[in-house]
């Protein structure tokens, strides 16, 4: 399906001079009086190398359509991770540089949306929010707890991200796993 330049999003795999592009980031630049254009970073799903471009909106583009499926996170053997289909119970393992740095926020038993195209996974996108548990925090400073500022807090899985300053150590927060930002105090 072709799409307008314009309309290339971050999490869209799409086709790019023959190669097969999942769109990492995407910027929609107006630079004085000339006209918009959306600057892409995007990486080459078979080499894993990174690219960079420049559409117009007049520019027309092939999005790629995947095959989307639930699968569940069942384990890791070293640098592999193992999921199985949620329908046919077939299971299909790959290396842990696939997912990333997002690997830390797999937990058992969880469910995932895997894209394929032709049989090949290209994508894997983790839930939205995650339950983690705060393991380390500088100390809670009374009368802190009204200002803006927020302080590192290093979580279960080993990453550290800002919280606001009321957050105790092992107080469990709900964090966004695409930009590894502190949400809310788990209910």
């Amino acid at each position: 399906m072709r799409i307008d330049g314009s309309a290339v999003r971050t999490g869209m795999v799409i086709e790019f001079n023959g190669k097969l592009c999942v769109v990492i980031k995407h910027e929609i630049r107006t630079p004085g009086n000339l006209r918009a254009f959306n600057q892409i970073d995007m990486k080459d799903v078979m080499t894993g190398n990174k690219l960079n471009a420049r559409l117009s909106s007049g520019e027309s583009i092939e999005r790629v359509q995947l095959d989307e499926k639930m699968y569940q996170y069942l384990y890791a053997d070293g640098n592999t991770l193992t999921f199985m289909d949620n329908e046919n119970y077939e299971q299909i393992s790959m290396n842990k540089d696939f997912i990333g740095d997002r690997v830390a926020f797999l937990q058992d038993n969880m469910n995932v949306s895997m894209q394929t195209y032709e049989g090949k996974p290209i994508n894997i996108t983790l839930p939205e929010k995650v339950v983690c548990e705060i393991v380390e925090t500088e100390p809670t400073v009374k009368g802190q707890t009204a200002s803006s500022s927020y302080k590192p807090a290093t979580l279960d899985n080993g990453l550290r991200i800002m919280v606001p300053p009321f957050i105790s150590s092992g107080t469990k927060v709900v964090v966004n796993t695409t930009d590894l930002a502190y949400v809310e105090r788990a209910k």
